[in-house]
């Protein structure tokens, strides 16, 4: 956890006014065994039933400040998207406990937690599979008010939905049209107009432009940006681009295999990273002018996420590991710098 102390003082600062969302000690794993005889094993002469278990977040905690932007980034199947869902409550968490403005609400039911669908929005990757290609785009904004919002008139409605719709720059005239007659661009501007309908405090933005062109990135994020400006907004942004989190964030989080290895602030992050795998992945950079490539190979392959390795997730591809790495899980410690890390061999001074 990125603070050393007590249980009770953990909780206060976890929980405290300026913390718009905070997430601690979350755990979320998936039984994939299948049927029961999908779960039959021969072992050692005798028949036995095995469960299949993906560990895909395992003890993960941070905070997020009101109007920040924090950034998750990680390799595929590191957990990103699994805790942005289980934020949104579309996964209960096995164990662990999310605050949204100083309520909990990972224990909630469907109906005590409708008050905080209005102030916790998500942008998804994929435009055309999130939105309903039976529905015209005024049907898809239109449907969040009248749920939310019933008292409200069609006119209220309808000049809301062109309100939002010129923010994001989609042609109000166009409002009769379906998904599959827009660019995918055009089809991320009205997913983000969805996301704002209903003025949001927080949105979750789970990899918004990794299927976008180029240059349709940069107008993506720009819009997100100056929306956030405009509305105050607090973001939770997840990709695996890690030119969009420098350009976008306030601070960084960055994951292995379901669990937070660094959490800093990006200037620090990329300015001074820490843990073995958040300089491995920063490497990977490609520097103009640099004639020869100054990569950090891993070793060794990607563990998985069934059969997860003792001790330290990453001990495995390190070349900082020791003894301790391989049986003793490091704990999420926080520096002089401010740069929380979980790693031994940070906390030993064996990685300078």
């Amino acid at each position: 956890m990125p603070y050393e102390g007590t249980r009770d003082a953990y909780d206060k600062i976890m929980t405290t006014d300026n913390n718009l969302l905070s997430v601690n000690n979350v755990v979320k794993h998936f039984d994939i065994s299948g049927g029961f005889l999908d779960q039959l094993r021969f072992e050692k002469g005798r028949i036995r039933i095995k469960k299949t278990t993906v560990k895909a977040i395992n003890d993960v905690s941070f905070f997020i400040k009101k109007s920040e932007v924090l950034g998750i980034v990680g390799e595929s199947g590191c957990g990103k998207s699994t805790i942005a869902r289980v934020i949104m409550g579309l996964y209960p968490p096995n164990s662990g406990e999310i605050y949204y403005d100083g309520h909990r609400i990972d224990n909630l039911t469907h109906e005590q937690m409708l008050p905080f669908r209005k102030k916790m929005q998500m942008i998804f990757q994929d435009p055309y599979a999130s939105l309903n290609p039976r529905k015209t785009v005024r049907q898809t904004l239109e449907e969040p008010l009248r749920f939310h919002h019933p008292e409200s008139s069609n006119k209220e409605i309808k000049n809301k939905i062109e309100q939002v719709m010129e923010q994001v720059g989609v042609d109000p005239a166009w409002i009769k049209r379906y998904p599959h007659e827009f660019s995918g661009g055009q089809r991320q501007r009205i997913s983000i107009a969805r996301g704002l309908i209903l003025d949001p405090e927080f949105i979750v933005a789970d990899e918004p432009v990794s299927a976008l062109d180029v240059s349709i990135q940069a107008q993506i994020l720009n819009l997100l940006m100056k929306a956030g400006r405009e509305r105050n907004l607090t973001y939770l942004f997840i990709t695996h681009d890690l030119s969009v989190v420098r350009h976008i964030s306030t601070r960084v989080a960055v994951m292995y295999l379901g669990t937070l290895c660094e959490l800093a602030t990006a200037e620090v992050l990329f300015a001074n990273p820490r843990h073995p795998y958040t300089k491995s992945l920063l490497s990977a950079i490609p520097v103009v002018g640099e004639k020869q490539a100054k990569h950090i190979k891993l070793k060794g392959e990607v563990p998985t996420p069934v059969e997860l390795p003792t001790g330290c997730v990453f001990h495995g591809r390190c070349v900082y590991a020791d003894e301790r790495c391989r049986t003793e899980i490091p704990a999420l410690q926080t520096l002089d710098s401010g740069t929380s890390v979980a790693c031994h061999a940070v906390a030993e001074n064996r990685t300078t």
